[in-house]
């Protein structure tokens, strides 16, 4: 009698993920790591047997509010800790802490950093069993990726795929060197690879992710491996003769049949190479936007982060990117406050902004991270004046913004009188959302009329569209005003909170109203 194969009991994922878009991604490869192994994902902690935070250290105070989250968590554990769903916390919070959140939330079962997630099945097993709490914070010596499976469930129209980790750069203020690790590039055929697989599955926007992602050097298709960091880590890779920068790898990209838009973030001016510049000339499916963070416009200020780069060298940049695709809208972050920066010093910041005429930008204040050169350093800048700052720069940024986004606000007449589109049909990520707000906004290129006809018409499978008609109310990521019928436009503030959201996956949530094109109902809700 031939013996039977039981069917794997489905056990249930719930994975909050916190901060950027890479961290988007990781969390999307965790549950392809758990899948083979019976867990599929859920909306909701209660109804998990594994729970997964996902965190991010790069904002303030974000080492407590996961142990705040870790608090409201402990509900779901019976007294005496055993029993209820497995916790994990993974992430860079997670490779900041290591042993002390098991210290101060002994109801934790594992904590995983980020370069280790693929070990996560033998985590949770080692967890099950008699050693009860696990931390794996070690950099592998061989590259995670190395060892992730494909795909468990599609991506959608819009997918991310990082290409690059950790970085280099040291900047006085910023905690990412000590939990990413140093520069790692995955080999451009692993990144087509995956990309090609994507499409495959319905992908038809790919966003390229990294730290520093313009620092890609990734080894070139059938090229040799060049080195490795002492004690054989993967970690520092100098780059070769062989290896492919990124605007290389973006043209290897653009050749990919229904691949329509490729995007890029976060970049740093230094890593700003000709060929990458070129490339937004020179590559149509290359989105017309880049997020260039020059975080301040004062020379000494730069000096004092460790940036690397002069406010000269940053406008030098910005002038070549907009002889290779004059359309191309540029996005920043400013950091207001930073230690020792003069009330001089912020007005050659409000002067760059003035000046560049960025499409949109993020500005913080400087805040301290333990074990950054930065927290240690004299001339601490004042609470006070730091708010202040900010008030200031964020008002003339939006100012700025608005000017620009009435320079291109089409003028015609039917233009005019279509509904103010937000972002993209359902079921596209929080990326594409933003992304599509800013070309709808800023670019010159693209009317409003034909950026609805093209979210509109695409097929119901591409964009997520649900067939028939749509629930009055309902949520969506079509998000739609009339200002003709006095609904509220307000699309700065929108995009804003695009911006900042968490980026967990979750849409921006609106309301389905009427949309009409040439003259016929594009969506009608139910009465």
């Amino acid at each position: 009698m031939p013996a039977r194969h039981e069917p794997i009991l489905a056990k249930k994922l719930f994975i909050k993920t916190y901060g950027c878009q890479m961290n988007v991604y990781d969390s999307a490869r965790m549950a392809d790591v758990l899948a083979p192994h019976g867990y599929v994902r859920v909306d909701n902690a209660d109804d998990a047997d594994l729970v997964i935070l996902n965190t991010c250290h790069i904002r303030e105070k974000a080492a407590e509010k996961v142990y705040s989250e870790l608090g409201r968590l402990r509900r779901l554990k019976p007294k005496g800790g055993t029993g209820g769903p497995m916790i994990a916390v993974a992430g860079c919070v997670a490779q900041a802490e290591g042993d002390e959140l098991i210290r101060r939330a002994p109801h934790v079962d594992i904590v995983v950093g980020p370069q280790a997630y693929h070990r996560l099945p033998e985590l949770v097993a080692r967890a099950a069993g008699p050693e009860r709490h696990v931390v794996d914070t070690e950099f592998p010596v061989e590259p995670k990726f190395d060892h992730l499976p494909g795909e468990a469930e599609p991506r959608g129209p819009s997918a991310f795929v990082t290409v690059q980790e950790g970085c280099d750069k040291f900047c006085a203020f910023c905690v990412v060197p000590y939990t990413r690790g140093a520069e790692y590039s995955r080999p451009a055929a692993d990144v087509i690879a995956e990309v090609r697989r994507l499409v495959g599955a319905g992908a038809r926007e790919i966003t390229l992710l990294g730290q520093n992602v313009n620092a890609y050097h990734g080894q070139a298709p059938g090229g040799a491996y060049h080195g490795q960091a002492p004690g054989g880590a993967y970690h520092g890779r100098a780059p070769g003769r062989g290896d492919w920068g990124l605007g290389r790898l973006i043209r290897a990209l653009a050749e990919l049949d229904r691949l329509e838009r490729i995007r890029y973030t976060t970049s740093h001016p230094g890593d700003m190479d000709d060929d990458l510049v070129a490339a937004h000339g020179e590559v149509p499916r290359l989105m017309p936007f880049l997020h260039l963070p020059v975080q301040s416009g004062s020379d000494d200020v730069l000096a004092r982060m460790n940036r690397g780069h002069r406010v000269a060298a940053y406008r030098a940049i910005v002038d070549r990117l907009r002889r290779a695709r004059p359309d191309i809208a540029l996005s920043s972050d400013f950091i207001v406050g930073h230690p020792g920066e003069t009330d001089a010093d912020f007005e050659l910041t409000l002067a760059l902004v003035r000046e560049v005429e960025f499409a949109q930008a993020y500005s913080f204040k400087y805040s301290r991270r333990p074990g950054t050169p930065a927290s240690v350093l004299p001339n601490q800048v004042p609470d006070a004046v730091k708010a202040d700052r900010l008030a200031e720069l964020d008002g003339l940024k939006d100012g700025t913004i608005d000017a620009i986004a009435s320079d291109h606000t089409p003028r015609d007449e039917e233009s005019k009188r279509l509904p103010f589109a937000l972002a993209a049909p359902g079921g596209v990520g929080l990326n594409t959302l933003l992304a599509v707000s800013l070309e709808l906004h800023h670019n010159g290129h693209l009317s409003l009329l034909e950026v609805l006809k093209l979210l509109t018409s695409a097929p119901a499978g591409l964009m997520g569209l649900p067939a028939g008609k749509i629930e009055k109310g309902a949520p969506a990521d079509l998000v739609l005003f009339d200002p003709d019928e006095g609904w509220k436009v307000d699309a700065d503030k929108l995009i804003g909170k695009a911006q900042n959201s968490p980026f967990d996956g979750r849409p921006v949530q609106g309301r389905v109203l009427k949309t009409v094109i040439d003259g016929r109902p594009v969506f009608e809700p139910d009465a």
